[in-house]
């Protein structure tokens, strides 16, 4: 009896055993056992699969013997393997050996306190995977010799290992080649996992602090922008108010609405002021493109592997979650489906349009610039100083990004350009700024240096003396190209790109700032930069001009005690 015929006699054998016996003649001893356990059915009582690699069911045996519950798959550390699509990380691990207490320091004054101990965990994982190394090529000198010798056991001579192999039969020459082979398979194995351990810890260390940030978590100045606007007049005045309070006045937010629609960190713009976030984003992206950055709009949405490349990790070192993971599916987990992000910076994107690419070195700088809807699980706490436009979930950003040849001086030049571009537009928007030279507890994981430019918000005098920070801009040396491996070649040798990053306009916060000193108590409206005019149908200010502000009065009461009414 063919194995076809037995086949097709008992449905009840699995279409899996059909399809093994037409492709590689399935032993016939085989399917007859799988018979005998279904001779007591009857031949057709079965259901077919829609699906034709799947198995023919026996109804019968369903019956008597309920179907085993599939598990749900858990993610552990083998399901948590880089996806077969994400670039191979390609780490200087080298230099961390050499350099542990300099990679030490850096994670301690950047609060990494769980990293710091990683060059240490490295020197040690190396020293075992060397002792591996040296087991293992002692195991396959013996095992070639073994291979020579039975290949050719007459003409196989010289070498204290070889004459003491002449002087065993056959038989005891395979069974040590065996034993050999399965010796060599756990070292092996366990030089692979030193190897991916090493990665994985040198992979959870920030970059390398640069000279010029400062130590400790105090800033360092660097200039201003504007001139001040009078302190005491604004310390003394309760007019001066927050952009909340004047947004609601002026029909610009619904707070109550998005807290419906979507939570607490959310709002809508409403009319001018929807029409501000419009003007701000051509106004940066104009001015951007004037310096001879190329305009990009770029996915919301990336693997999670390319933001934990580019330094953003779904938690932070201290466990807050930072990224909005997407939810997969039950089957897309089975299927090894890679994991996506809502990307809370187009940094992450646009970083990852040149992953497991080689850039002309003719072509660098790449300067590009996007706009793009931003996303961050960690809004804050509740309280007056993230009410509002000044911390949300989701946001407008235009973003500047860079990849540099790897050259500090050249890093630097870009960098600086970020910052003449920051500091052009919001000198333009009359914003009374700062410039900062962030301290290395305020450094992501790949900044060697930042630069934040803050501005000044009336209504937070209590909380760092009224500054908020608008723009930041980032070195990153090749902390990102190295994970997403971006090469460059220079002077004929394959090497990384530096990056930089920047933020050329953050709308909540621009508006807010906008709001809250552009503010007339006496007329109701704020006034409108000239520069954004163009973009808002050449109004001059926002607000009820001409028109019956609202009615209703309400009593304020002053730090001196005295009470006035609007």
């Amino acid at each position: 009896m063919t194995a076809n015929r037995l086949i097709a006699l008992d449905p009840c054998i699995p279409q899996k055993a059909l399809s093994i016996s037409l492709q590689a003649s399935l032993n016939l001893h085989t399917l007859l056992k799988l018979k005998a356990r279904h001779e007591h059915h009857e031949a057709f009582n079965f259901k077919r699969s829609t699906t034709m690699n799947r198995s023919l069911t026996c109804m019968r045996c369903r019956t008597l013997r309920p179907p085993r519950p599939r598990a749900t798959p858990v993610r552990n550390f083998a399901a948590n393997k880089r996806p077969s699509v994400a670039p191979k990380p390609i780490i200087d691990i080298k230099d961390i050996r050499q350099n542990p207490e300099l990679y030490e320091f850096t994670c301690k004054e950047r609060n990494y306190k769980a990293q710091a101990q990683h060059p240490a965990k490295i020197i040690q994982l190396h020293s075992q995977w060397q002792d591996l190394q040296e087991q293992g090529r002692s195991l396959r000198e013996r095992s070639n010799l073994l291979r020579k010798f039975l290949a050719d056991a007459a003409t196989s001579s010289g070498g204290d290992g070889m004459i003491s192999i002449q002087g065993m039969s056959r038989d005891q020459v395979q069974e040590e080649a065996r034993q050999l082979k399965g010796r060599l398979s756990v070292i092996e194995k366990g030089e692979a996992e030193a190897v991916a351990e090493m990665e994985a810890l040198a992979l959870e260390i920030p970059n390398l602090t640069s000279e010029n940030t400062p130590l400790g978590d105090e800033p360092r100045l660097l200039s201003y922008i504007n001139e001040a606007p009078e302190f005491d007049k604004a310390h003394d005045s309760p007019s001066w108010r927050s952009h909340v309070h004047i947004g609601s006045e002026l029909g610009l937010f619904d707070f109550s609405g998005a807290a419906a629609a979507s939570g607490w960190g959310w709002y809508y713009l409403l009319g001018e002021a929807a029409q501000l976030e419009q003007a701000l984003v051509q106004y940066a992206l104009a001015v951007a493109t004037r310096h001879g950055w190329t305009q990009v709009a770029p996915p919301t949405m990336v693997y999670s592997h390319i933001g934990a490349a580019c330094g953003f990790q779904p938690r932070d070192q201290h466990g807050e979650q930072q990224v909005y993971s997407i939810a997969q599916s039950q089957a897309d987990v089975e299927r090894g489906v890679p994991e996506m992000c809502l990307a809370g910076t187009s940094e992450i994107s646009l970083a990852g349009m040149k992953a497991n690419t080689t850039i002309d070195a003719g072509d660098l700088p790449l300067k590009r610039v996007a706009v793009s809807r931003c996303y961050r699980a960690e809004a804050g706490a509740r309280g007056a100083d993230t009410k509002g436009l000044y911390r949300v979930h989701e946001f407008t950003k235009v973003e500047m990004f860079a990849w540099t040849a790897p050259d500090e001086r050249d890093a630097e030049d870009v960098h600086e350009e970020m910052l003449d571009i920051q500091t052009e537009i919001l000198q333009s928007l009359d914003l009374y700024c700062r410039v900062l030279e962030m301290p290395a507890t305020d450094l992501g994981a790949s900044a060697t240096r930042k630069v934040d430019i803050e501005a000044w918000f009336p209504s937070r005098q209590q909380n760092n003396e009224g500054w908020g920070e608008l723009t930041s801009s980032s070195m990153c040396t090749s902390y990102q190209t190295r994970r997403l491996a971006t090469r460059t070649r220079v002077d004929g040798k394959m090497t990384f790109p530096w990056t930089c990053n920047g933020t050329a306009l953050a709308v909540p916060r621009v508006i807010a700032a906008l709001l809250e000193n552009g503010w007339d108590e006496e007329t109701g409206t704020v006034a409108i930069p000239k520069v954004l005019q163009p973009w808002m149908d050449g109004k001059e200010r926002i607000g009820r001009i001409g028109k019956q502000r609202n009615a209703r009065e309400v009593t304020f009461r002053a730090k001196d005690g005295s009470e006035y009414k609007r």
